[in-house]
């Protein structure tokens, strides 16, 4: 059992500045929580940590590892990858002037946002990002041992999740609070035009990268 808890202790060592670093899933949910309120950034978040799970799956399937040594099949997920960022950043471009969300836990009017919808914004954003398939694969492999049980390592994968969603919804709470919200209603316009060059930016980037 201790065995088990310092290699999670490890894995979650490094994750901890995977979580924080800035990146596709940050700016989703900064972008829902200022334009459709806190509820849907935080089933945003539930559907980031949700793909997490998925990330963590395949990688302990092996799967993960015929993506990382095939060209063909990594360059189908990042070229998704980039293709979607893009095309988020294009529909925020055109979005013009918003209003911010004045309820915390409501969307903008004219612009309700479903569940389904919210949830699949963040599974989608972390889903197609082919870095992720490389970062699990790699820490499993060096941080778990290859004898450690499977169920125990969906273990881990679950408490990853958990705290990926918590961080997640902090960043929700804190972006929705009546303070922001009122910082950032004179600079409305200006959201959706700033999150979108921030996602193409990141398509733009994302589409140069090269499997190790």
């Amino acid at each position: 059992m201790s065995h088990y808890l310092i290699e999670l202790a490890s894995l979650m060592a490094i994750f901890s500045f995977a979580i924080i670093s800035p990146g596709a899933d940050l700016a989703m949910v900064m972008r829902q929580s200022l334009v459709h309120g806190r509820r849907q950034a935080i089933i945003t978040s539930f559907g980031i940590g949700t793909s997490l799970m998925f990330h963590v799956t395949y990688t302990i399937l092996g799967l993960g590892l015929i993506i990382s040594q095939s060209i063909y099949l990594f360059n189908i997920v990042k070229w998704c990858g980039v293709a979607y960022l893009v095309y988020i950043g294009i529909k925020a471009l055109r979005a013009g002037q918003t209003e911010i969300a004045v309820d915390a836990g409501e969307g903008r009017a004219g612009s309700e946002q479903s569940p389904a919808k919210a949830f699949g914004l963040g599974f989608a954003a972390n889903a197609l990002n082919p870095k992720a398939v490389f970062f699990f694969l790699s820490i499993f492999s060096t941080v778990v041992n290859a004898h450690t049980p499977m169920m125990v390592k969906f273990g881990y994968g679950l408490v990853m999740a958990s705290c990926l969603i918590l961080w997640f919804v902090g960043v929700s709470l804190f972006m929705t609070t009546p303070r922001m919200r009122a910082a950032f209603t004179r600079a409305s316009k200006w959201i959706d035009r700033a999150s979108g060059v921030v996602f193409i930016g990141l398509g733009l980037k994302l589409a140069t990268e090269k499997a190790a």
